[in-house]
């Protein structure tokens, strides 16, 4: 499966599961763990467990067996690996916490920052 479409359906399986706040980001270059990251809320423990298991699932469906899952017995934060689109489902409050978006999205130092000339 193309890329694209396995980010796609993933993003089709949050969606339709009614994750809130699906991001995606493309993070070539910037890891050479994953090419894609998808990451999404969900509104309590076993939401974000669902929300893990149906992707994995419906991955698994389409040809794409997921590498790994992690944290999804827990509820908090789930992560799921499918190969090139690592999918992090969370809830509100641990997402709010680690802000990921923040830290993939990082291109290059802001303005703020001066660097100092001899």
């Amino acid at each position: 499966m193309q890329l694209e479409a396995l980010r796609d359906l993933v993003v089709k399986v949050l969606d339709d599961m009614k994750a809130q706040d699906i991001k995606v980001l493309d993070v070539r270059g910037k890891t050479s763990i994953t090419d894609i990251m998808v990451i999404a809320s969900g509104t309590s423990d076993r939401h974000v467990k669902s929300l893990a298991e149906t992707v994995a699932f419906q991955a698994k469906e389409a040809g794409e067996a997921p590498l790994g899952i992690e944290g999804a017995n827990e509820g908090e934060w789930a992560l799921v690996d499918i190969n090139g689109v690592v999918v992090h489902v969370m809830q509100a409050k641990v997402r709010d916490f680690y802000q990921l978006e923040r830290l993939w999205e990082l291109d290059a130092p802001s303005g703020d920052e001066q660097i100092a000339e001899s």
